[in-house]
């Protein structure tokens, strides 16, 4: 389901919560761990975005907005519906990829998803779009002059081409009209699968947790 290196930065995200002993685990944490993450980070420098300060400003928000378990409240962090949504996003779009594997990248471009999120915002702040992203996982177009080179992997993408006859834009090879693929019985449906990455999600902050 997911990549071992998702599956740490997942459990990064939990211990960073955590150790600040923040009641909840949310989208922010997430973003903020997959500035680790070697699949995100790279997409993220492509794209120009001030990792250091992105950083900073992640902390911040998180210092100010998230909030804190007394001392002697010994319930453990719960992850955010929001945090949840993210990574159901993304194992939605690589299922219907026909893939297996969840990656950072497939993290990072669902956190796109969740509007109101203070990760949206940053990530719009320091001029990191949702184009800037899939333009460079689809096409290896860096927004840093003389950069790129980036391939295409299915993992990532999902795209429409029907033998390379057909060319789409970046937005609709990432967004393939799942609705049509539903129908063709190409995709493994999700619903009642909540439950699963809660479970999954429990197992992988679990393990940090010991």
């Amino acid at each position: 389901m997911f990549s071992k290196e998702l599956e740490l930065s997942i459990s990064q995200a939990y211990q960073e919560a955590r150790e600040k002993r923040h009641e909840y685990l949310t989208v922010e944490h997430m973003l903020l761990a997959l500035l680790d993450n070697a699949s995100a980070l790279s997409i993220l420098s492509a794209c120009g975005a001030d990792v250091a300060g992105l950083e900073k400003d992640l902390r911040k928000v998180l210092d100010d907005t998230v909030p804190l378990l007394p001392e002697e409240d010994n319930r453990d962090t719960q992850p955010t519906i929001g945090f949840q949504r993210v990574l159901q996003r993304a194992l939605y779009h690589v299922q219907s990829a026909g893939k297996e594997e969840v990656l950072g990248a497939n993290v990072l471009v669902a956190i796109f998803s969740e509007k109101d999120s203070y990760a949206n915002y940053l990530l719009n702040r320091y001029d990191v779009t949702r184009l800037d992203v899939v333009n460079y996982i689809s096409h290896g177009i860096s927004k840093l002059e003389g950069e790129g080179g980036a391939e295409s992997d299915a993992s990532v993408l999902e795209s429409d081409e029907e033998g390379g006859e057909r060319k789409s834009s970046a937005l609709e090879q990432f967004t393939t009209n799942l609705n049509q693929r539903a129908r063709d019985g190409q995709i493994d449906p999700l619903i009642g699968r909540e439950k699963e990455i809660q479970r999954t999600v429990q197992v992988l902050c679990r393990r940090r947790k010991n």
